[in-house]
C-alpha cells in the first residue's frame, strides 16, 4: 500500500478506518514520522500499535517491528494483510522457502512493515539488509523486557541497544503497557534516549471491576460459582500457574456446562494453534491457561479474566487482567489467593537461574503484589499507584474494597512505630531488618549499625515478624511508604505519611489471613469435611489410598497412620518439604521421618 507521505489523519480514516485519535496517539504519531524517538507506555486496548504502524506506512521505507512472540506477530500480520497492508513476519515458524520469499520482499521494497524476533534482528546477515534498504522506523514492541526490572525481562533484548548505535538516524519507537518507573528509566538509558522521549499515557481502565477472595480449599468451586453468576455465556481467560491445574479446570468447566479449553506449552503448536484460533473466532468460550497465553491477542470481548493461582507480579497481573475489556464495556479481573501461593511463588524465584540482582527484584515485586490482596484501600488506587499515578480520587467504586466492607482494624499506632523506624535506620534497609529492630532482635547486622541504640528498637515485640511484614506491606499498597527495587529493597517514606506520624490521619489495616507457615493450632485444616470433587478430592485420595499401603505394610488400621484431619491438612496447605511437612496437625518428629517422604511425593505428583 503506497501511503507515503500521506497525512497521518488521512491514513487513520482511509487505511484502519476510526475517525479520529485517542488520546496521545495523535501526537505520538506525528513525532515519530517527523523522525524523532518516543518511548510510549500506554495500556492495553490504548491503541499502540498504531504508533508504529501508522509512521511506518507514512515514512519512506520499511517499519522494522521487533516483538518477542510468534502469535503476537502473526495476530497482527494477519490483521494488516486484511486492510491491503504489505506486511510480513520473519521468525522460526516459517519455512525455508516461506523465509527467503520475505527476505526478496524486504530486499525489493516490497513490504510496509515486517515483524522479525528479538534475536534474529540482531543477525549480521538481517544488519546488512536493513543497511541496504531503506529503513522507516525501528519499533520495539513489548519494552519492558529491556529492563532487569520489568516483569518479563528478556536477555536477548540488551542487544537491540545495538540497533540505536547501528541506525543512529532511523527513528525509534518502544512501547508497552506495563513498566513501573524503574523499568521507564532502564528503557531510556538503554535505548539511549532521555525523559523528552516518554510519553506515559495512563494506566487507569475503568471498565474493568476488580476482586481479590481468599482461596478456599476447593477453588474451582468459587471459580464456578463466579463464572455462573457472572459471565455463563461469556469469553474469558482462566490463569492457573501449573499445566495439570490447567487441564484439570479445564474438564472441571467442561463438566459443569462451559465450553473450555486448556493452553500451555505442554500441548503440540498444532493443539495450541487450535484451541487460540477457536478462542479468537468463537463466542463464549473460555481458555484455561498458563501465562504462555494471551500475549498479543486482540480480542475485544473477553468478559473476565481469572487467576486460580497469582502471578509473579503486579506488572503481570496487571498486564494479564488487561486483557479483559479492550472494546471498553464492563469487564471483571477476578483471583483467589492465599499465603501458600505466594510462598510457593517465591521458592521458584529463588530457584530461578536468574543473576541474583534479578531474583532480589522479582522478591520484591512479588511483595507488591501481596500487598495489593491484602490492602484495605481501592485496589484501583494500589495499582495505579504503583506505576506513579497518585493524583487519583480515593474511592473508584468500581473495586470489591470500595464495594462492601471490609474485615480491618485499626492500625494507626502500628503504622507509626514501622514509620519512625524506617526513619530512624535512615531509609536504607529492607522490610527483614525493619521488622528485627521493631522486635528487638539481637542480628549481626542490628549491632553492626548500631540500630540497638534507636529509640524503635524493640517498641514492636509485641508482634510477630510474619505480622510486621504484612503492614509493612499494607503500607507499601498505601503508598505511604515505597521500595527502592534497584536499591536491594529499601524502604522509603512517602510525603504521604506525614499526616499518619503526625497523628492527623487514621490508618486501618486488614486482618491476616491464614498462615502459610508455622507451628500453630491455625495450622489444622478449618473444615472437616472431604472435598466433593475436583483436584482436592482426586489429591485427598491420592493420600488415603498412601495411607492405606503404608498401613497394609505395618499391619495396622490406617488411622494410625493418619487421620483424615492431617491429610485434609495436607490438601489444603500443600506442603514441599520436610519442615512445611511437620507444621501439620497430627505430624510429629517420628512421623516425620516415618512416613514424611511418601507423602511429600504423592503432593508434589499433583503440583507439578
Amino acid at each position: 500500500m503506497d501511503v507515503t507521505s500521506a497525512n497521518p489523519r488521512h491514513v487513520l480514516q482511509t487505511v484502519f478506518g476510526y475517525d479520529s485519535f485517542r488520546p496521545h496517539q495523535g501526537e505520538i504519531i506525528d513525532r515519530v514520522t517527523d523522525g524523532r524517538n518516543a518511548i510510549v507506555i500506554m495500556p492495553t486496548g490504548g491503541g499502540k500499535s498504531l504508533c508504529y504502524q501508522i509512521p511506518a506506512l507514512v515514512r519512506p521505507g520499511v517499519g522494522i517491528i521487533v516483538s518477542p512472540l510468534i502469535s503476537l506477530m502473526q495476530d497482527q500480520v494477519d490483521a494488516l494483510q486484511q486492510l491491503g497492508i504489505r506486511a510480513a513476519v520473519l521468525n522460526s515458524s516459517l519455512s525455508a522457502g516461506e523465509r527467503r520469499a520475505v527476505e526478496a520482499q524486504f530486499a525489493h521494497g516490497e513490504l510496509d512493515l515486517c515483524y522479525v524476533a528479538p534475536e534474529r534482528v540482531m543477525r549480521s546477515r538481517f544488519i546488512e539488509a536493513m543497511q541496504q534498504t531503506r529503513v522507516a522506523l525501528i519499533a520495539i514492541d513489548e519494552a519492558h523486557c529491556i529492563s532487569q526490572w520489568g516483569h518479563d525481562f528478556r536477555p536477548e533484548y540488551l542487544q537491540l541497544s545495538q540497533l540505536r548505535e547501528t541506525f543512529p538516524h532511523v527513528p525509534t519507537i518502544g512501547v508497552t503497557a506495563t513498566a513501573d518507573p524503574p523499568t521507564q528509566e532502564v528503557i531510556l538509558d538503554r535505548l539511549h534516549m532521555t525523559g523528552d522521549d516518554l510519553f506515559v499515557t495512563g494506566f487507569d481502565r475503568p471498565n474493568i471491576h476488580y476482586t481479590v477472595v481468599p482461596k478456599k480449599r476447593n477453588p474451582k468451586q468459587q471459580l464456578l460459582r463466579f463464572v455462573k453468576s457472572e459471565h455463563r455465556h461469556d469469553s474469558g481467560i482462566v490463569y492457573c500457574l501449573s499445566r495439570k491445574r490447567v487441564e484439570s479446570t479445564a474438564a472441571f468447566l467442561e463438566k459443569h456446562g462451559f465450553e473450555a479449553l486448556p493452553y500451555h506449552a505442554g500441548l503440540s503448536a498444532a493443539k495450541r494453534e487450535e484451541h487460540q484460533n477457536r478462542f479468537l473466532r468463537e463466542p463464549g468460550l473460555i481458555v484455561v491457561a498458563t501465562v504462555a497465553f494471551g500475549m498479543g491477542i486482540d480480542k475485544p470481548d473477553v468478559r473476565f479474566v481469572a487467576h486460580l493461582d497469582v502471578p509473579k507480579t503486579l506488572e503481570a497481573y496487571y498486564q494479564e487482567t488487561g486483557r479483559a475489556g479492550r472494546d471498553g464495556h464492563p469487564s471483571n479481573a477476578w483471583m483467589a489467593y492465599r499465603l501458600s501461593d505466594i510462598v510457593r511463588m517465591r521458592k521458584m524465584i529463588q530457584s530461578s537461574t536468574e543473576n541474583e540482582e534479578y531474583r532480589w527484584a522479582q522478591h520484591h515485586k512479588l511483595n507488591a503484589l501481596f500487598g495489593y490482596c491484602e490492602t484495605t484501600d481501592c485496589r484501583r488506587r494500589v495499582i495505579l499507584n504503583y506505576f506513579g499515578e497518585n493524583d487519583l480520587p480515593k474511592n473508584c467504586g468500581n473495586c470489591d474494597n470500595c464495594l462492601r466492607t471490609v474485615d480491618t482494624w485499626g492500625g494507626t499506632v502500628a503504622a507509626q512505630k514501622v514509620l519512625s523506624c524506617i526513619a530512624r535506620t535512615g531509609q536504607r534497609f529492607g522490610a527483614s531488618h525493619v521488622t528485627d529492630v521493631l522486635r528487638g532482635a539481637d542480628t549481626e547486622k542490628v549491632r553492626k549499625f548500631g540500630h540497638q541504640n534507636v529509640s524503635t528498637y524493640g517498641i514492636g515485640a509485641d508482634r510477630s515478624k510474619r505480622a510486621w511484614r504484612s503492614i509493612i506491606r499494607q503500607l507499601v499498597a498505601k503508598g505511604m511508604v515505597q521500595v527502592d527495587v534497584t536499591g536491594y529493597g529499601s524502604l522509603k517514606l512517602d510525603e504521604s505519611c506525614r499526616a499518619v506520624l503526625r497523628g492527623n490521619q487514621e490508618v486501618e489495616f486488614r486482618h491476616e489471613p491464614e498462615p502459610a507457615s508455622g507451628r500453630s493450632s491455625s495450622r489444622t485444616s478449618k473444615r472437616s469435611d472431604v472435598p466433593e470433587e475436583g483436584e482436592e478430592r482426586e489429591l485427598f485420595e491420592a493420600l488415603r489410598s498412601c495411607r492405606t499401603r503404608l498401613a497394609k505394610d505395618q499391619d495396622v488400621p490406617p488411622y494410625v497412620v493418619f487421620g483424615d484431619k492431617t491429610l485434609l491438612a495436607m490438601v489444603e496447605y500443600r506442603p514441599s518439604s520436610s519442615s512445611e511437612f511437620r507444621q501439620l496437625h497430627g505430624v510429629g518428629d517420628v512421623k516425620l521421618e516415618r512416613y514424611g517422604d511418601a507423602f511429600l511425593e504423592v503432593i508434589r505428583s499433583f503440583d507439578s
